[in-house]
């Protein structure tokens, strides 16, 4: 199982998450548990995408970290 890095920022009207290692894979929603739950779908999304066109999943970067992110957590 690969496991990426996701970053969220809280800012006035919600959450912004991101997952750093694999680009586009990017979001908001209204609070923490409804970004999480977003960021984790775009993920799938984004990984079914590249198996689809034949293309590799990007390679997790440990350690990988946003320095004005609230919150920085695994997902898998």
């Amino acid at each position: 199982m690969l496991t990426y890095t996701a970053t969220y920022k809280f800012l006035a009207d919600g959450v912004h998450a991101e997952v750093l290692d694999f680009p586009g894979v990017i979001t908001c929603g209204r609070d923490i548990d409804q970004a999480r739950r977003l960021l984790a779908a775009a993920l799938v999304d984004m990984a079914e995408t590249n198996i689809s066109l034949g293309e590799s999943l990007p390679t997790p970067t440990q350690g990988l970290a946003e320095s004005e992110a609230d919150i920085v957590e695994p997902i898998h």
